[in-house]
Protein backbone atom coordinates (compact mmCIF):
# COMPACT_ATOMS: atom_id res chain seq x y z
CA UNK A 1 0.00 0.00 0.00
CA UNK A 2 2.87 2.18 1.39
CA UNK A 3 6.25 2.57 -0.22
CA UNK A 4 8.96 1.49 2.00
CA UNK A 5 11.42 4.37 2.21
CA UNK A 6 14.28 3.73 3.98
CA UNK A 7 14.22 4.64 7.03
CA UNK A 8 17.23 7.36 8.66
CA UNK A 9 19.53 5.50 11.23
CA UNK A 10 18.68 6.68 14.87
CA UNK A 11 21.57 8.36 16.21
CA UNK A 12 20.45 9.72 19.29
CA UNK A 13 19.09 8.44 22.51
CA UNK A 14 17.61 10.66 25.40
CA UNK A 15 18.03 8.08 27.71
CA UNK A 16 15.47 7.18 30.60
CA UNK A 17 15.77 8.68 33.65
CA UNK A 18 17.17 11.52 31.85
CA UNK A 19 14.99 14.93 31.68
CA UNK A 20 15.60 17.70 29.19
CA UNK A 21 14.06 21.09 29.59
CA UNK A 22 14.20 22.78 26.50
CA UNK A 23 14.24 22.64 22.45
CA UNK A 24 15.58 19.67 20.95
CA UNK A 25 16.53 19.95 17.12
CA UNK A 26 17.63 16.63 15.51
CA UNK A 27 19.01 15.14 12.18
CA UNK A 28 18.24 11.63 11.03
CA UNK A 29 16.93 9.36 13.88
CA UNK A 30 16.40 10.55 17.80
CA UNK A 31 14.86 7.71 20.40
CA UNK A 32 13.67 9.16 23.69
CA UNK A 33 13.06 7.11 26.75
CA UNK A 34 13.54 9.62 29.14
CA UNK A 35 11.18 13.16 29.68
CA UNK A 36 11.43 16.35 27.25
CA UNK A 37 10.08 19.26 27.95
CA UNK A 38 9.95 20.98 25.07
CA UNK A 39 9.49 20.88 21.39
CA UNK A 40 11.21 18.53 19.72
CA UNK A 41 12.31 19.62 15.42
CA UNK A 42 13.77 17.19 12.97
CA UNK A 43 15.74 18.87 9.85
CA UNK A 44 13.82 19.47 6.85
CA UNK A 45 17.32 18.73 4.59
CA UNK A 46 16.78 15.19 5.16
CA UNK A 47 14.37 12.50 6.15
CA UNK A 48 13.74 11.92 9.72
CA UNK A 49 12.47 9.53 12.34
CA UNK A 50 11.39 10.00 15.97
CA UNK A 51 10.56 7.38 18.22
CA UNK A 52 8.91 7.87 21.62
CA UNK A 53 9.12 4.62 23.93
CA UNK A 54 6.42 2.97 26.49
CA UNK A 55 8.92 4.75 29.02
CA UNK A 56 9.15 8.38 27.77
CA UNK A 57 7.49 11.56 28.68
CA UNK A 58 7.33 14.39 25.88
CA UNK A 59 5.50 17.91 26.64
CA UNK A 60 5.91 19.94 23.78
CA UNK A 61 5.57 20.13 19.78
CA UNK A 62 6.68 17.13 17.58
CA UNK A 63 7.73 18.03 14.35
CA UNK A 64 9.47 15.17 12.03
CA UNK A 65 8.58 12.44 9.29
CA UNK A 66 8.01 9.67 10.60
CA UNK A 67 6.58 9.61 13.63
CA UNK A 68 6.32 6.25 16.12
CA UNK A 69 4.88 6.98 19.54
CA UNK A 70 4.48 4.18 22.60
CA UNK A 71 4.56 6.81 25.35
CA UNK A 72 2.99 9.83 26.28
CA UNK A 73 2.62 13.08 24.70
CA UNK A 74 1.40 16.38 25.79
CA UNK A 75 1.02 18.51 22.65
CA UNK A 76 0.52 18.91 19.02
CA UNK A 77 2.04 16.03 16.98
CA UNK A 78 2.75 16.93 12.99
CA UNK A 79 4.06 13.75 11.39
CA UNK A 80 4.78 14.79 7.63
CA UNK A 81 4.95 11.13 6.17
CA UNK A 82 3.65 8.63 8.57
CA UNK A 83 2.22 8.28 12.16
CA UNK A 84 2.19 5.08 14.32
CA UNK A 85 0.72 5.13 17.05
CA UNK A 86 1.39 1.32 19.37
CA UNK A 87 -0.34 0.19 21.82
CA UNK A 88 0.31 2.23 24.94
CA UNK A 89 0.38 5.33 23.39
CA UNK A 90 -1.22 8.60 24.94
CA UNK A 91 -1.27 11.87 23.02
CA UNK A 92 -3.52 15.14 24.36
CA UNK A 93 -3.13 17.79 21.88
CA UNK A 94 -4.12 17.70 17.83
CA UNK A 95 -2.20 15.35 15.24
CA UNK A 96 -1.66 15.93 11.77
CA UNK A 97 -0.27 13.48 9.39
CA UNK A 98 -0.08 12.29 5.99
CA UNK A 99 -0.50 8.64 6.94
CA UNK A 100 -1.61 7.52 9.83
CA UNK A 101 -1.32 3.56 11.72
CA UNK A 102 -3.00 3.05 14.96
CA UNK A 103 -2.86 0.11 17.13
CA UNK A 104 -5.99 -0.78 19.13
CA UNK A 105 -5.22 0.37 23.34
CA UNK A 106 -3.48 3.91 22.04
CA UNK A 107 -5.63 6.88 22.89
CA UNK A 108 -5.66 10.79 21.35
CA UNK A 109 -7.28 13.90 23.21
CA UNK A 110 -7.46 16.12 20.42
CA UNK A 111 -8.25 16.52 16.80
CA UNK A 112 -7.05 14.36 13.78
CA UNK A 113 -6.18 16.53 10.88
CA UNK A 114 -4.79 14.71 7.72
CA UNK A 115 -2.18 16.85 5.87
CA UNK A 116 -2.75 18.19 2.41
CA UNK A 117 -1.19 15.70 -0.07
CA UNK A 118 -1.83 12.77 1.29
CA UNK A 119 -5.15 11.96 -1.11
CA UNK A 120 -3.63 13.49 -4.31
CA UNK A 121 -1.30 10.45 -4.07
CA UNK A 122 -4.04 7.97 -4.74
CA UNK A 123 -5.63 7.17 -8.27
CA UNK A 124 -9.11 8.49 -8.99
CA UNK A 125 -11.91 6.11 -8.41
CA UNK A 126 -14.32 5.51 -11.70
CA UNK A 127 -17.36 3.62 -10.85
CA UNK A 128 -18.41 0.61 -13.47
CA UNK A 129 -22.15 1.98 -13.23
CA UNK A 130 -20.82 5.22 -14.71
CA UNK A 131 -19.51 3.58 -18.15
CA UNK A 132 -22.64 3.81 -19.18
Amino acid sequence: MFAKKKQPPIKSLIAQGTRIEGNVFFHDGLRIDGEVIGDLRASDEQPSLLVVSEAAVVTGQIHADHVIINGHVKGPVLAFELLELQPKARIEGDVSYKALEMHQGATISGQLKPMAGGLEDKPTLKLAANNG
